[in-house]
């Protein structure tokens, strides 16, 4: 919905809260008329059931208000004394039109400076359960977000089974647009495997179904820094299909709103306005090599031969065990030749392996220029791969782009389908909203992300643009790193090297684990101290 839908939304159901409660606003002392007030209402509600103000702020915040509302109504029953277990079951499942039998149908009376404790340990305990998640869901939400490395796209700036804390304040917190969710969780509930949120996924269908109608519009709080060249970003994936996220299909029979598409995290590489190329796997921007930062490591894939083959299992343990001790940890294959393929490693590696006795030569694996692959932007007529891309420019908010038959392809996903336009070609002309059109403003800016592990990361060369709306968060901390964390328990090891250190920074990385540990300590025997301080005086 727009805002001036979701505006008149809000009215109808000021009118519906004021309609089942305005007796029991004179029966608490207020007049009827507070009752229909937006906003007002609800600061004279939290009076009235001895609340504190900031409430209403919580009723009003997506997702958290799914907790908060149902807690008002509840906590209104109980201030006209009905505050059974009965009473808060009837006040959810009928989703607050209780309110109204207690309006109209009995005479209830208000409780004046009732008591807020929960009469049982059971009620104190759920009442401590409920905020405990209700803040926990402000902070993810709003401020701060876990997030778990899976894949070795960014191998060596981020390992798999790296945990960071992903900050959202940093590029802005992105409201939720989905207002019906489970709080805390993604797209699906875990160890249920069924989806965490209300909303038609069929093709097609995304506009007109009533579920769909409950999508907030995109608005994003402000931030204190822009996406910078070579930050490492989370971001929804654009292409999600949940079906295979790593397969890119332009014509998936499922959709899924913004803010619950896949997260991934790649390394921002074109910012909106660049022109970018590929060649032979290194990036150019206007012209110019990218620099990367001097923790970030490309790592490309190498056939080795050997001098002499590989005859047992011993001495191919022996190999195996070489290529980890030289940082080279995305195994390797057999090849038809004979020869060895390693699917990542960085040059600095591939010159250590070069020198080792049994090893003959080395070789990139490289894709020609022109040698084309099903990669964006799906066309025939571009013949790119993942090693030799481009130039493409990357759409910026407020510039305009001649459309052709020829970069329409390019840009034709973003205007349809990030920036809500119908576009259709008949014969050379293009129609954008049935006018013709032979040129494009785009209405916000657009990013290029991609994986240091050049040929293990699915990114922006298989599904394009990333949209500023798809942006949510930086990485800024690993707070935990588990080698082996897809092995099972009994094969983790900790990398103690890594645990609460920065995501970004030059340099070696420095281990804050070991002065965290320190003021733990330091704050807890400081209590203790303060405590039989206390209790001596």
């Amino acid at each position: 919905m727009s805002w001036t839908q979701w505006f008149i939304f809000l009215i109808v159901l000021q009118i519906i809260h004021g309609l089942g409660t305005w007796k029991l606003y004179i029966k608490a002392g207020r007049q009827a008329w507070e009752a229909f007030v937006p906003v007002y209402n609800a600061v004279v509600l939290m009076k009235i059931i001895t609340r504190p103000w900031w409430w209403v702020i919580l009723m009003f915040l997506p997702i958290v208000n799914l907790i908060m509302i149902p807690a008002a109504w509840v906590e209104t029953a109980r201030a006209f004394g009905k505050d059974s277990k009965v009473d808060a079951l009837l006040c959810i499942v009928t989703l607050g039109f209780y309110l109204y039998y207690l309006n109209y149908a009995t005479d209830v009376q208000f409780i004046k400076d009732r008591k807020l404790k929960p009469k049982t340990s059971t009620g104190e305990w759920i009442t401590s359960i409920l905020f405990a998640i209700v803040a926990a869901t402000i902070v993810h939400t709003y401020f701060f977000q876990p997030f778990v490395i899976p894949s070795s796209s960014l191998e060596k700036s981020l390992l798999v089974g790296d945990f960071l804390i992903v900050s959202k304040i940093h590029y802005g917190a992105r409201t939720p647009m989905t207002t019906v969710a489970a709080p805390m969780v993604h797209d699906t509930i875990p160890k249920l495997g069924i989806k965490s949120y209300l909303f038609n996924d069929e093709y097609g269908k995304r506009n007109t179904s009533w579920m769909n109608k409950l999508q907030l519009p995109y608005f994003r709080l402000p931030g204190f820094e822009d996406v910078e060249r070579n930050d490492i970003v989370v971001f929804n994936q654009p292409a999600d299909t949940l079906l295979d996220m790593n397969v890119f299909n332009p014509d998936r029979n499922y959709y899924k709103p913004i803010d619950k598409k896949t997260n991934l995290v790649k390394r921002c590489v074109g910012l909106p306005g660049d022109s970018l190329e590929i060649k032979n796997g290194y990036v150019f921007i206007n012209g110019k090599q990218n620099v990367l930062p001097n923790r970030a490591k490309l790592q490309f894939s190498y056939d080795i031969t050997l001098k002499q083959p590989i005859r047992s299992q011993g001495e191919q343990i022996r190999f195996f065990e070489l290529l980890k001790k030289l940082g080279i940890t995305d195994g390797a294959g057999l090849n038809n030749d004979g020869t060895y393929r390693i699917f990542a490693a960085t040059e600095e590696a591939i010159n250590q392996l070069k020198v080792q006795p049994n090893v003959a030569s080395t070789k990139p694996v490289r894709r020609a220029s022109g040698e084309r692959e099903n990669i964006f932007p799906q066309d025939q007529s571009y013949n790119w791969n993942i090693d030799n891309f481009g130039s493409i420019w990357i759409p910026k908010k407020g510039k305009t782009v001649n459309l052709t038959s020829k970069n329409l392809p390019l840009y034709k996903r973003a205007i349809s389908e990030y920036e809500g336009n119908t576009v259709v070609t008949r014969g050379n002309q293009i129609f954008i909203n049935d006018q013709p059109a032979t040129s494009y403003t785009f209405k916000q800016d657009y990013y290029w992300m991609m994986g240091d592990n050049r040929h293990n990361s699915i990114d922006s060369r298989f599904w394009g643009f990333v949209p500023y709306n798809h942006i949510f968060g930086k990485p800024v901390f690993i707070w935990m790193s588990i080698d082996g964390i897809n092995d099972g328990i009994k094969n983790w090891s900790f990398r103690w090297d890594r645990i609460f250190t920065t995501v970004s920074g030059n340099g070696e990385r420095t281990s804050y684990f070991i002065p965290f540990i320190v003021v733990v300590l330091g704050l807890t025997f400081f209590n203790k101290w303060r405590k039989k301080k206390k209790a001596k005086a």
